[in-house]
């Protein structure tokens, strides 16, 4: 590996740290929320926002820009720190997460928060709706691309399996879709409530090229990205398997933080864990 290389997977987790403690300081505040799922999808969220996605936020209508769908929509809190980061609005505006009047909700709202594409949140719709802008980059001869993130638990809604079909119909090389692959979901493991195994097989039986990495490791992230850029006549999907409340010890592979925020006492302890190393 090249120093240059080294410096950016410094760089990388270093922002992801900053992202997972907003998370947990915005989380903490509004008294309500979901940890898990935003800890585990902060790796893919850095490398999506800070390496891979071509983005303006001081045009956060330009055509021309790629589009993110957070299918999972009750992550929202990795998305509003990702956007707040990028300058798409103040930082200072994460600690009104949840509040009444505050545009940053428990949901995404497209109307009123820049950089957020579409409202999320109801599950299983993310990639119907990420296909629409696939096929209308194509359909424009625009060259942006789409990524759809969604959860393992997700894909128990039987609309993701259509879309899936939709989209290698329509061939959409242009749309990369993420699977933050954590095990968990608010009933248990995902293994034992739908039986959801084999992902990468499945999504290839649908005609989809398939790629299965570890989620946290910057480099894999990375490099599955960039083959799914050069695939061409059929869409990507990339099985991140990543660890719910990944970063902080007391919230891994935890069910209970799926939708649970933590009391001030354990936003210190988080904080701290998380702050080690970045002195």
């Amino acid at each position: 590996m090249t120093g240059c290389e080294q410096q950016v997977l410094h760089t990388l987790a270093r922002q992801a740290s900053v992202l997972r403690r907003h998370v947990i300081r915005m989380l903490g505040e509004a008294g309500s929320g979901h940890p898990g799922g935003s800890l585990s999808a902060a790796d893919i969220m850095t490398v999506l926002y800070w390496h891979e996605m071509n983005i303006d936020p001081s045009r956060p209508d330009w055509p021309d820009r790629d589009r993110l769908v957070l299918s999972k929509g009750h992550a929202a809190p990795i998305l509003y720190a990702c956007l707040a980061e990028k300058g798409f609005f103040p930082v200072d505006d994460l600690m009104t997460l949840r509040q009444l009047g505050s545009h940053l909700q428990g949901h995404p709202d497209s109307i009123r928060t820049p950089g957020v594409e579409v409202p999320t949140g109801s599950l299983g719709q993310g990639l119907s709706m990420a296909n629409g802008m696939a096929l209308a980059a194509k359909m424009d001869g625009r060259d942006y691309r789409v990524y759809a993130l969604l959860g393992d638990g997700e894909l128990e809604e039987g609309m993701v399996w259509e879309a899936a079909m939709t989209t290698a119909h329509y061939q959409l090389d242009n749309l990369v879709a993420i699977i933050d692959n954590n095990n968990l979901q608010i009933d248990g493991d995902v293994r034992e409530v739908m039986g959801i195994r084999d992902l990468a097989d499945r999504f290839r039986s649908f005609g989809w090229a398939a790629l299965d990495i570890d989620g946290h490791d910057y480099r894999q992230i990375i490099s599955a990205l960039k083959l799914a850029r050069g695939t061409k006549g059929r869409p990507t999907v990339i099985v991140a398997r990543t660890v719910k409340g990944k970063g902080v010890s007391f919230m891994e592979n935890q069910v209970g933080w799926h939708g649970s925020a933590p009391s001030q006492e354990q936003v210190k302890t988080a904080l701290a864990e998380l702050a080690v190393g970045e002195e």
